[in-house]
């Protein structure tokens, strides 16, 4: 069964879909500049891209004590095993 919108509906859908398309690309854009940032940072203090990535994910949800609680967690783990690095 198919649903019948009205002209009002349509245009509030065309309107809404165009700026989703348009935010869409304008987020795929800057996180590609991120990553690019990223990599040249990495390369040129010589550390991974991926910690610098942690580092930014980290700082932007605000928790970097729940990480160093589930590090911690994980070490507990490890030394109770007897695991040497």
């Amino acid at each position: 069964m198919s649903r019948a919108f009205s002209s009002d509906d349509i245009n509030k859908l065309r309107t809404l879909i165009n700026e989703g398309v348009q935010v869409t690309q304008e987020v795929t854009d800057l996180k590609e500049g991120l990553r690019d940032t990223v990599k040249a940072i990495a390369e040129e203090m010589q550390i991974k891209p991926s910690t610098l990535n942690k580092a930014i994910r980290i700082a932007f949800k605000h928790d970097r004590t729940k990480n160093e609680a589930d590090f911690q967690e994980v070490e507990d783990v490890l030394d109770a095993i007897g695991h040497q690095s």
